[in-house]
């Protein structure tokens, strides 16, 4: 456990701080980085600053507080956190700055010499940022406040209103993972695998669906492994069954599967149960045997294409995402092929691509730099692996027009003034003229054309 060493909070130009000014927080921006889990627990955040009457402004506005939710998962997202912070603070030097999250559990230590982070939060402390605000302002705590990832609990307490959308919900039902690949260092920073009982899952459903939301994500760090760890409890097959028997107007999406997560019964359930989107995002990492073995991936191509092609028979109209990791440092030129033949195969039309990025702590991040992919090779990898995606979803796109879809209508389209952006339930994009639907309304429609990633319904 790192441990929390206290400081003296100074104000920016080196006059007494908050306590001394008599300076008070009301205005506290947020933003997120990373998974959808994040997303979840930024808005129990804000939420909760919103119960103790903090006033909830755009992270690009001035604010008295800044919060950054991180993510560790590359090197680029560490970056990305500093980034955020240098740019609020150009905003308002004067306001105080909150880091938290996977970055802030992995190195406190890094976090906290940012130049003006006031707070370091691990992934047990952050919920608690609204009750930690008056300590704070009066320079009573420690600069960096982070556990033990095993001591957070499964998920923030309590059950969430409208997200910011008001047509989807990010519903979280698991936390950490006990996994342990070797290029992930995301079980250190979230710890072993914890899941929400049913009865608070279902709970949150019957919240959302009678404030009229119509589409819940269930997500988690390693959702497939939903249930292990609950004695005589469901599996994940059997949470998603009990949450589709709840009433209202309303479909269910899931996040991230690990491919050797999809069990016999989570297929049977696509195959029955209308309200279960017809759209996977697998955790899929690679495509080639000897480097999904390297990663400690607990299967191969062979089970990946078995468990699609029954996903396709019992869910017609499915579509795939998928993480996709490139440029290991195993990773041969034949070894990117087979990769990218895989791929292909399995007509992943929105593969997410990260090339490897070597992360501490992780058998992976061990491994000599001289014996790795080198940073440029990485990168042109993971371009074209980009560049067979953006072919692989123009033909699913172009396969799509004239086929009917159900649309659900999220918000204007704020690059065709006048129109109406939704998805379908096979998670593909749709724009419709603005009087066709409001934001939160289902529809038939049948698109007519595909431009530039979207389908298109209406002249």
């Amino acid at each position: 456990m790192t441990q929390a060493v206290p400081v003296h909070f100074v104000g920016r130009t080196g006059a007494p701080g908050p306590q001394a000014s008599g300076s008070s927080v009301r205005r506290v921006a947020t933003t997120t980085l990373g998974c959808k889990v994040n997303q979840f627990e930024t808005e129990a955040i804000r939420q909760a600053l919103q119960g103790a009457r903090y006033e909830l402004v755009p992270f690009d506005s001035p604010a008295d507080l800044y919060l950054v939710n991180t993510c560790t998962v590359t090197q680029e997202a560490d970056r990305q956190a500093r980034q955020l912070v240098r740019r609020a603070l150009r905003r308002n030097p004067e306001a105080f700055m909150v880091v938290a999250g996977c970055y802030a559990q992995r190195d406190p230590e890094a976090v906290a010499t940012i130049p003006w982070v006031d707070l370091v939060l691990g992934n047990g402390e952050k919920t608690d940022v609204h009750g930690l605000i008056p300590d704070l302002e009066a320079g009573r705590l420690p600069q960096v406040l982070v556990g033990e990832p095993s001591d957070a609990t499964a998920v923030p307490e309590g059950l969430l209103a409208r997200f910011d959308s008001r047509t989807r919900g990010f519903l979280q039902v698991q936390q950490g993972c006990d996994q342990h690949c070797t290029f992930c260092v995301i079980a250190s920073v979230r710890g072993g695998s914890r899941s929400v009982p049913v009865r608070h899952a279902v709970r949150q459903v019957d919240r959302w669906a009678a404030l009229g939301m119509r589409e819940f994500v269930v997500t988690g760090v390693d959702v497939g492994s939903y249930g292990a760890d609950l004695e005589g409890g469901p599996d994940l097959a059997g949470l998603m069954a009990a949450l589709a028997e709840r009433e209202g107007d309303f479909r269910l999406r899931l996040s991230s599967l690990d491919p050797s997560q999809i069990s016999d019964d989570l297929i049977a359930l696509f195959r029955r149960e209308p309200r279960l989107c017809p759209h996977v995002h697998l955790s899929l990492q690679h495509g080639d045997a000897r480097v999904l073995k390297q990663m400690k991936r607990r299967y191969g191509p062979d089970l990946v294409r078995e468990r699609v092609a029954r996903l396709r028979e019992a869910a017609p109209g499915l579509v795939l995402s998928a993480d996709v990791l490139v440029g290991f440092a195993t990773e041969t030129e034949a070894a990117f092929e087979r990769a990218m033949a895989l791929v292909e195969e399995l007509e992943i039309a929105y593969p997410h691509v990260f090339p490897f990025s070597p992360r501490p702590q992780t058998p992976g991040g061990r491994i000599p730099e001289r014996k790795q992919v080198p940073v440029p090779e990485r990168k042109a990898r993971a371009a074209r692996m980009r560049e067979l995606g953006e072919a692989l979803r123009e033909r699913v796109l172009d396969r799509a027009v004239g086929r009917p879809h159900e649309l659900l209508a999220e918000a204007p389209d704020r690059h065709s003034p006048g129109w109406v952006q939704g998805r379908a339930a096979n998670y593909l994009p749709i724009r419709v003229p603005a009087g066709w639907a409001e934001p939160g309304e289902r529809l038939a429609v049948t698109p007519e054309r595909a431009e530039s990633g979207v389908l298109v319904a209406g002249s």
